[in-house]
């Protein structure tokens, strides 16, 4: 099976092969180039998703202070609570070096609409609020 036809058999193909190899036994038909790039990418995927609800936490949070009596507001701060609790239990120690949040709130900043319901925003904050404990804490 081809890893470019279909991954899933591929995927189950290989792991059969590499278990004869942890067992011992000489197996010369291990995908290793496309192994070696799927078990990069797991890492990078789980970074990206980090990344991804780190930004959505902060949208959600700066929501709420840019438009602090919006009726959302409660919506906006569980939307946020839920977005950096999948964030810290993705979160390993090894992401602390590759994440920067500054730029991440660059991107959440982006993100934020112009007007709710027809308001502008308060001043949002040039420099980032927030800090990597800070979103991945609990309260």
């Amino acid at each position: 099976m081809n890893y470019d036809s279909d991954i899933l058999e591929w995927s189950e193909q290989q792991a059969a092969l590499l278990r004869r190899v942890a067992a011992g036994e000489r197996v010369n038909d291990v995908d290793w180039d496309n192994i070696i790039e799927e078990v990069t990418s797991v890492g990078r995927e789980q970074l990206h998703a980090v990344e991804s609800l780190l930004i959505q936490a902060m949208i959600h949070d700066l929501k709420t202070r840019c438009w602090p009596l919006s009726r959302e507001v409660p919506h906006w701060r569980a939307e946020a609570r839920r977005f950096r609790d999948g964030a810290a239990r993705r979160f390993t120690p090894s992401m602390l070096q590759r994440l920067d949040i500054s730029s991440l709130y660059r991107s959440a900043h982006r993100a934020l609409p112009e007007t709710i319901d027809g308001l502008p925003p308060h001043p949002v904050p040039a420099a980032c609020p927030f800090t990597l404990d800070a979103l991945l804490s609990e309260d």
